[in-house]
């Protein structure tokens, strides 16, 4: 599978245990569902952003870092919106963006670059 694909079905799969993760802050439990549901959805953006990246760059390195940073802005945002919990949010949204990072570099497959055909008469 390509780059994006990867981030997008890996970021998927993370967000749906990172919203699974609410259930461990009582207050919150009767909203698990749509809790889920978001995490998914924000675990599908950030795979998207991420597994882009990852076709543009190839180190490893930047792509954990900006994996890190797109899962922490984007739980920031969700954090921000609910107006607490910063802790409990955007440490596993970082998470899913770190690991989806590694997932995008380490099994997603490179583009390969075609050779340009030959021009001239036969």
């Amino acid at each position: 599978m390509n780059r994006i694909a990867v981030g997008v079905l890996v970021g998927g799969v993370l967000g749906i245990l990172d919203g699974l993760t609410s259930w461990f802050t009582p207050e919150v439990r009767p909203e698990i569902i749509g809790i889920v549901i978001g995490s998914t959805a924000k675990g599908l953006v950030a795979g998207a952003i991420i597994g882009f990246f990852a076709r543009k760059v190839t180190s490893l390195g930047w792509t954990l870092a900006f994996g890190t940073f797109v899962g922490a802005l984007l739980a920031f945002a969700v954090a921000h919106m609910g107006g607490k919990y910063y802790l409990e949010i955007m440490l596993p949204g970082s998470l899913v963006g770190l690991l989806t990072g590694y997932a995008t570099i380490r099994y997603g497959r490179a583009r390969s670059i075609q050779a340009a055909p030959e021009s001239g008469a036969h």
